[in-house]
């Protein structure tokens, strides 16, 4: 698939593309992975038609100790000013309605942590990048802030009984999931090595390996589908994109 080049913001070390990235590879899609604790971001769109922005342990607004995520913010800003398809995952998506309107704080029923289900609202029946889901998709949480306010130009698409904000659409072509489908196994293990509080909110059984693995089997069926979309999506020009879930065919 041509013209389908995407920026892959990784915020933190501990939260690597992790299948989301082998989803996107599988699709055509070509990767450009940044650090911005370590990478400059880049000024314009000329070199990619996506951006992806992943999870982290920092706080949307811990610029003190993070000052690159006011680059990450107005990365997303022009993004969506430009139509620049954009799918943010956790602090991903928070850094995304806190770029465009919205506003973030500590989750107010706690830590939100474990294999869970999220429930699509009727807005989502037509969007062309999560219409065609199962109404109640497996997602993995794993955190303690939350969007209590989405952007005035945002469009609700998934919520859950703790945290109502869970999956959103900013213009025609921005997504933010404040959940997780990026992880593996190990990857979740290691996080509720690294943050025991939170990991002691999870259900009990929840971490073990053998669920962890049948677990992501079972959200790759849902969610590798979402990846290959989105790649249809950034290869598709903004002119040709409709705004019902049938995308034009690659």
């Amino acid at each position: 698939m041509s013209g389908a080049r995407i920026l892959v913001v990784q915020p933190s070390k501990l939260d690597p593309p992790g299948q989301l990235g082998e989803w996107l590879l599988a699709a055509g899609a070509e990767l450009d992975v940044v650090l911005p604790a370590e990478d400059q971001l880049p000024a314009d769109f000329d070199r990619h038609q996506g951006v992806v922005v992943l999870g982290g342990e920092m706080g949307v607004y811990d610029d003190p100790d993070h000052p690159w995520l006011a680059d990450v913010r107005a990365l997303l800003s022009r993004a969506v000013s430009k139509r620049v398809p954009v799918l943010a995952i956790c602090l991903g998506a928070q850094l995304l309605a806190a770029a465009t309107g919205g506003q973030v704080r500590a989750a107010r029923k706690g830590p939100e942590a474990g294999t869970l289900l999220v429930a699509k609202r009727d807005a989502a029946a037509e969007d062309p990048l999560l219409g065609p889901m199962p109404l109640t998709p497996d997602v993995l949480q794993f955190h303690t802030d939350e969007i209590t306010a989405l952007p005035p130009s945002a469009q609700l698409l998934a919520s859950s009984p703790k945290c109502d904000n869970q999956a959103f659409r900013v213009g025609d072509c921005a997504y933010g999931l404040q959940f997780h489908i990026e992880t593996t196994p190990d990857i979740v293990l290691e996080w509720a090595r690294l943050s025991p509080d939170v990991a002691e909110t999870v259900r009990p059984g929840q971490l073990e390996p053998e669920h962890l693995a049948e677990f992501h089997e079972e959200l790759a069926e849902t969610w590798q589908p979402v990846a290959e979309r989105f790649v249809r999506l950034v290869s598709t020009p903004p002119e040709e994109r409709s705004t019902s879930r049938f995308l034009p065919l690659a």
